[in-house]
C-alpha cells in the first residue's frame, strides 16, 4: 500500500511539472489523458474558460459496443483516441496540446495519441 501511494505521488508531481508550462487556449486546447487500471479517459479542455469542449472514454457507448472486437487495452485506447479526434473535428478543433497527465508516453497513452493523430488531430 505504501509503495502504491509513493507511485501515485510521483505521478502527480510529474503532472504538476507538466501543467506548469502547458495550458489550453481557445485556439489550441489541451488534450488531457487519465488512465486507470481498467479504463482510459480523454478530455479536450479550454483552460482560459475552464470548459471541457469534448470528452471520450472507454466507457463511451460507441466504444463499449466494440469492446468484443478488441484484444487488449491498447486497442481500446486507440479507439478512444479516434473517437475524441472525431468529436473534436466536429467542434472545429484541429490543433491540441497533449497533456499525458504524468504518465510515461508509451503503451495506452501512446496508442491514444496515435489514434487521435491518425484521425486528423494535430499535436
Amino acid at each position: 500500500m505504501k509503495a502504491l501511494k509513493k507511485k501515485v505521488k510521483a505521478r502527480l508531481r510529474r503532472k504538476m511539472r507538466i501543467r506548469k508550462r502547458l495550458s489550453g487556449t481557445p485556439d489550441r486546447p489541451r488534450l488531457a489523458v487519465f488512465r486507470s487500471a481498467k479504463h482510459i479517459y480523454a478530455q479536450i479542455i479550454d483552460d482560459t474558460k475552464g470548459v471541457t469542449i469534448v470528452s471520450a472514454s472507454s466507457l463511451s457507448p460507441e466504444i463499449r459496443d466494440r469492446l468484443g472486437e478488441c484484444k487488449g487495452k491498447k486497442e481500446v485506447a486507440k479507439l478512444v483516441g479516434e473517437l475524441i479526434a472525431k468529436r473534436a473535428l466536429e467542434k472545429d478543433v484541429k490543433k491540441v496540446a497533449f497533456d499525458r497527465g504524468g504518465y510515461k508516453y508509451h503503451g495506452r497513452v501512446k496508442a491514444l495519441a496515435d489514434g487521435a493523430r491518425e484521425t486528423g488531430l494535430e499535436f
